[in-house]
């Protein structure tokens, strides 16, 4: 049961990294233009779309700020140690 444990820890840590990235490419004002940085670009937006806009239907942005990858990171990280403490408890 530990190995799973792990796992689902390390999925929630890469999703959590994912965001992370993210947040630091919208710092960035135009997409690339390469095909292979344009492909990581898509990659980090596709893969974490689903989740924030959630909390954006939500969360409004105030002025250019967008705060719901804020709130979405800090939601996982509680789901996160739910998660967690109930596999432990098994």
């Amino acid at each position: 049961m530990e190995l799973v444990v792990d796992y689902v820890n390390a999925l929630f840590l890469v999703f959590m990294f994912t965001i992370f990235v993210r947040i630091l490419l919208s710092w960035v004002p135009m997409p690339p233009v390469r095909p292979a940085v344009r492909a990581v670009w898509d990659f980090f937006h596709q893969s974490t779309d689903w989740y924030l806009n959630v909390f954006r239907r939500i969360i409004p942005p105030i002025g250019m700020f967008d705060l719901s990858p804020i709130v979405a990171l800090i939601v996982l990280f509680i789901l996160r140690s739910l998660v967690i403490t109930i596999l432990e408890s098994f």
